[in-house]
Parts: structure tokens; sequence; C-alpha cells
């Protein structure tokens, strides 16, 4: 979001202004950036303005889906704003959380350790995730962007792009599978083997239940997950695991089709190992985003972010390895 752009607009509504397109948001369509630009006006009344021509691009009616230019000159008009309730802002430990998350960072991106609880973005009952705190916290940065998602309850490493460029590159490589995820997981029960490929195939939705669920269904669409065995103990196996394709839960519903489910996943799990584990503490999901293999743009060198186990699941592999 241009943030001359949201200045202007918030101090002088009724009047017509001008926005020079900087490289934060160069390559965004118009209706986009205006929806960010102007976010207590309706969408509908923003397509219904350029459909009348009163936003213009170097004095010209455009479509919704134009891309802006880098130093195009954008026409806002004046819009009627309804009163809107203050903007909500993270609470202390969701800020202090977030802000010793990080792991990486530069002019273009944003790498986190996402704890464990914290959604990446708000919605269904929830107001503020990982996007809308930093968004918040960090108000001199024009454009923040997921690059990728992590599931509420997984830690690890979360990529916010702080470019657009930045964040089609990485949305690219992610597409064309030239970026590789590793997760660590520990799985109920003594998985035998060293090197497990399962291939399966998912179906998000299959049951009527207001939790999004996901099944193995003839029907699904390709999904493989591999599993490395790292280390066994009495009743549950640490992996390593590196998901080929990218579907929604697939890690935890092919460990769970494997025989061996995530240990404190309440949704595919096990409810008695889970509870065996509460004993020892474990008290979340035990699956975490431990690294991301990525290139950066402009370069072809492999870079590499790692994100360090927390405390918890640290002393919950300490204590299964005190019972043998």
């Amino acid at each position: 979001m241009d943030k001359l752009a949201s200045n202007t607009f918030q101090s002088r509504p009724s009047l017509v202004y001008f926005v020079s397109i900087d490289e934060g948001s160069e390559g965004q369509r118009i209706d986009n950036f205006l929806f960010r630009t102007l976010k207590s006006v309706p969408k509908s009344r923003i397509y219904k303005a350029l459909r009348k021509g009163e936003v213009r691009v170097n004095k010209k009616r455009v479509k919704p889906e134009f891309k802006l230019s880098l130093d195009d000159n954008v026409r806002i008009p004046p819009f009627k704003v309804s009163d809107k309730a203050p903007q909500e802002v993270p609470g202390d430990w969701l800020r202090t959380s977030l802000e010793s998350s990080v792991i990486f960072e530069d002019e273009a991106l944003l790498v986190i350790n996402k704890p464990s609880g914290i959604a990446v973005h708000g919605g269904s009952g929830i107001s503020l995730g990982v996007i809308e705190s930093l968004r918040a916290m960090r108000p001199e940065n024009r454009f923040l962007e997921l690059v990728h998602r992590l599931d509420r309850d997984t830690s690890g490493c979360l990529m916010i792009a702080k470019k657009r460029s930045m964040l089609l590159a990485l949305q690219r490589q992610l597409k064309e599978k030239k970026m590789q995820k590793y997760y660590t997981a520990l799985l109920a029960g003594k998985w035998s083997g060293r090197e497990h490929l399962i291939d399966a195939p998912l179906k998000k939705n299959v049951e009527n239940t207001v939790e999004r669920q996901v099944r193995v269904m003839v029907d699904g669409k390709p999904s493989q997950t591999l599993f490395h065995v790292e280390r066994r103990f009495a009743n549950a196996t640490l992996v390593d695991v590196k998901p080929v394709t990218g579907r929604t839960h697939q890690i935890r519903v092919h460990a769970q089709f494997a025989g061996h489910p995530i240990l404190g996943d309440n949704r595919y799990g096990n409810a008695e190992e889970n509870r065996n584990m509460k004993k020892l503490g474990l008290k979340r999901l035990f699956l975490h985003a431990r690294s991301l293999e990525f290139c950066l743009p402009g370069t072809e060198s492999v870079f590499r972010v790692d994100a360090p186990l927390d405390d918890d699941l640290q002393r919950t592999l300490e204590r299964l390895a005190k019972q043998g």
C-alpha cells in the first residue's frame, strides 16, 4: 500500500488526489491497490468508480485487472466514508512473541519462527493473525504480505514479503516446486524402517462438519509426503518430513493414514495417545516447520533459513529420552 495514499485519504477523503506508484505497489492490480488504500470504502463502490472512469491511471480509464507500473499516476476520486470502529491492535503478549520470533530480515523479506497457537491471518472468529499484527506493528512498511501459510497450531518458518517483487518471485518458486520445506514431527508409535513415501490423494471437506476436514480419497488431489525416521522412543517416533506437494493438512493426514498420527493433533490424532503425552507436558501439536531452502531473487545460490524447536517441544523429547 502506498503510504502517501493512505495518509492523504484519511485526512482529505472529500478531495480528488493523485498517487505516484512506487515499487511497493508495482505489478499490483488497480482494484487490489484501491482495496488496500481505501480500506473503509466498500468494494462495490470502488468497482463502480472504475466502471465510470472516476479512477484513472495516467489520465486514462482502466479496467479492474489493469496492472500498475512504477511511477504510474493514479487519480483517486472523493469517496464518502462511513464511520468505522477503531482498528484493533495486537496486545503485549502477541507483540512480544512476534518481535522475538524474527530469524531473518532484509529490505524485501521477513522470516519469523511463528509460535504455535497464532493464526497466520484473521478470520473464523480470529480478529488478529500474524499478518494483521505485523501491519499494525510496522506502519513504516508499505507492503507486507504472506508468501505462504502455516496451520495455526504449527510452529516454525513463515515468510512475509516486504516488496511485491519478492512476493511474486517466491510464490513462483513455490508453484514450480523450486522451494524446499522441511518439518520436524513426533508421531505416535514405533515406525519401522527409515524412509517412507506416502503417496495418497487428498480431498477437503468430505464430511459435513464445522471444522475443515481432509481425508485420503480416490478422487482427491495427488499428494506425496516423504518421512525420514530420525529417532525412535518407547512409544513415539521423531521424523523429518519433506512434503513433495503442498495440500491442506497434508502432513497431518498422511501421518494418520500411515498409522502414526502426529502427537498432540486433536483433529487427526489419537485421543488416548494425546492424553498420555500431555502427562509429559506436550500441550500442542508436535509439528514444526524447521527450515526453508530457496533462491533470493537475482541470485542462483540456495539460501536457507532455520527455526529452532521451542522449549516445550525440546523438553518433551528430553522426557521421552529418559523413558528409553
